[in-house]
């Protein structure tokens, strides 16, 4: 691992920070593709702009992996059409703005490992989703195939990809672990809808596990679900937050007409069923450290 020379996109959000902390810790020589210049004086931090097609020709050069991390929040505001295809390009278009300078200039890429998302399936009930499962004709079904698909045109330059569908990351740094944990702290914690639907939750020390797993296994590759080896329902979640948090559970779940009337088109985040399998990853040799829900939340707030 220590003479690996690694670049990040999209290295500044949470999954990136700690995952560039690992690398450094693994002896990596580690750089980041940002917007702005960076602020740890430990990674080189070259400059791009997706929107206008203008990247730094210099940070590819002595690069052996590409982690694409880069990509606007899903649900960070109201899914308008320009946001959908904020969302869509952010995903696409950074990676393709990569494999354009590679065809421009001499590189040393043999590998390409990217973030998808969990909600390629869609809302699935109850079947237990592996990777080979069709995706969902939906915005986030079909954001995950064309970000893949754009991961995917590696393929011209003998790239080895690796494609991770994450799961809800659990964390109390954001996401959606304090949105939940919130009303159960202030004792209005509840169900979200029938609260029957699953949650393919990770903790973050297992999601920065499986990069370095990627980077240490040359033979991995294709698609692989990023969720722990056992899914929880939205209800026995909460449940087992609010035992961790030592609060009651009495509120009334929360109806889904109520979450759609909020959130609209993105209410199908917190209502759809998402039941993955991790036995996939499990069958290439990756062990996880916080199998359950409960080892998870118990170490999440300490």
């Amino acid at each position: 691992m220590d003479n690996k020379n690694i670049l990040i996109t999209g290295g500044t959000g949470l999954i990136g920070k700690h995952l560039t902390n690992a690398l450094l810790e693994k002896g990596c020589k580690v750089s980041l593709l940002s917007r702005k210049a960076g602020d740890n004086p430990k990674v080189k931090t070259y400059t791009w702009d997706v929107d206008k097609q203008e990247i730094d020709p210099d940070c590819i050069t002595g690069i052996d992996t590409i982690i694409h991390l880069a990509g606007a929040g899903i649900a960070d505001k109201p899914w308008t059409d320009a946001r959908k295809k904020e969302i869509v390009d952010s995903r696409t278009k950074s990676i393709r703005l990569i494999y354009d300078l590679m065809r421009k200039k001499s590189h040393q890429v043999t590998t390409v490992i990217s973030a998808s998302g969990i909600n390629y399936y869609g809302d699935s009930g109850n079947k237990l989703l592996e990777e080979s499962d069709l995706p969902a004709n939906d915005f986030v079904g079909n954001c995950c195939v064309e970000w893949e698909k754009a991961v995917d045109e590696g393929v011209e330059f003998g790239l080895r990809t690796v494609k991770y569908r994450t799961g809800v990351v659990l964390t109390q740094e954001g996401g959606a672990l304090p949105k939940l944990a919130t009303p159960v702290k202030l004792y209005v914690g509840s169900p979200l809808g029938n609260g029957k639907q699953w949650v393919p939750w990770i903790h973050p020390q297992d999601v920065t596990n499986m990069y370095l797993y990627a980077l240490e296994t040359p033979e991995l590759a294709g698609a692989f679900n990023m969720v722990a080896p056992n899914p929880v329902t939205n209800k026995a979640l909460t449940k087992a937050v609010a035992k961790q948090l030592h609060k009651p559970l009495w509120a009334p779940n929360l109806p889904a007409f109520l979450i759609k009337l909020l959130f609209g088109e993105m209410a199908s985040l917190v209502l759809g069923s998402t039941r993955a399998s991790a036995q996939k990853i499990q069958d290439n040799g990756f062990t996880f450290r916080y199998p359950d829900v409960e080892s998870a939340l118990k170490e999440i707030y300490g």
